[in-house]
């Protein structure tokens, strides 16, 4: 065999055929499939929505650059993670929150949860999730100020609009008045980007028309929610369409580097963050714990992917 058929036989690891895609290309995927959310945030929170996302994706932005020159590390802010973690935040916090404490939450985001682990990929937690819970306990009562929809045009926007309970907040008092339909399209109170259901619902369609995520933990969180909610003898689907489930499920738990890589580490993760989200909803203080759920469950995904890994083909499991 001459030298140059034998350069076509060498072995390298894999990947062999590379799909084209890459971590700027994902991020761009899923900056877009927030798009329809972010479009009626404004429409129902005005410009307090977007002031909210600018502040928390620019100083995420910055924070990134300034950490990356700090460290004598290749810059990363092309990629668009910090961006996608900027909106993710902005979208989990209440739009009368002082701008003040949307920057503190970015910047724990990006410097402690991201950077100090060292960058993107390494991140043991969602960075937008630690920033929520983070600012939950730091700040809860300036966290859990609700507005309704168009409650900007209202002359006394900035005092008792604010003070709206959350469908959530109404099932733990033993009372919901909110049509299944006003919860869909978003008309109740909430986080800037987590009220309509439609639009969330869209973007989820999006990701996976790109495959940029699979059904298995979105489906298995959104399942385990309303199976609980039943059996406990509670609407399933205000429990659904209220509070943070559905941002939750579709864009924070399929996070690449917090969350299993095999179809059933993926099924029990998604099964885990129900369970945990409707035992802190049913039992707990907090109204919510979409949050803390995704928290715990990111903790726990190294062991569930060590429990869940496939046998090499010819050994045991």
């Amino acid at each position: 065999m001459d030298n140059n058929k034998s350069l076509r036989l060498l072995v390298s690891s894999s990947p062999h055929i590379h799909s084209g895609e890459n971590t700027t290309v994902i991020m761009q995927d899923v900056l877009i499939a927030l798009v329809p959310a972010a479009l009626m945030a404004v429409v129902y929170f005005g410009w307090r929505a977007v002031m909210l996302t600018a502040v928390c994706v620019g100083t995420c932005v910055v924070s990134e650059y300034i950490c990356r020159r700090v460290m004598r590390r290749s810059q990363t802010i092309g990629d668009f993670s910090a961006a996608v973690t900027g909106v993710l935040l902005a979208f989990s916090l209440p739009p009368t929150l002082n701008p003040l404490y949307a920057v503190l939450g970015s910047v724990f985001a990006i410097v402690v949860v991201k950077q100090m682990f060292g960058g993107i990929g390494m991140n043991f937690v969602n960075p937008a999730i630690a920033a929520r819970v983070f600012l939950l306990i730091s700040f809860p009562s300036q966290m859990s100020r609700w507005s309704m929809p168009f409650f900007y045009l209202s002359n006394n926007a900035g005092t008792d609009v604010v003070s709206t309970a959350t469908p959530l907040a109404r099932i733990a008092s033993g009372s919901v008045d909110t049509s299944y339909m006003d919860l869909f399209i978003g008309m109740r109170g909430g986080c800037i980007g987590e009220t309509c259901v439609l639009a969330l619902l869209l973007g989820f369609g999006y990701l996976l028309v790109r495959r940029v995520i699979t059904p298995e933990i979105p489906l298995c969180f959104m399942g385990t929610v309303a199976v609980i909610a039943l059996l406990s003898g509670q609407n399933p689907m205000v429990h659904l369409m209220s509070g943070g489930v559905m941002l939750g499920s579709i864009f924070m738990s399929t996070d690449y580097v917090t969350c299993p890589v095999n179809r059933a580490g993926k099924i029990i993760y998604g099964i885990g963050c129900g369970v945990v989200t409707m035992t802190i909803r049913i039992f707990g203080v907090s109204p919510e714990g979409v949050s803390y759920a995704i928290l715990l469950m990111n903790i726990l995904t190294p062991h569930i992917e060590t429990l869940t890994l496939s046998a090499p083909f010819g050994k045991e499991a």
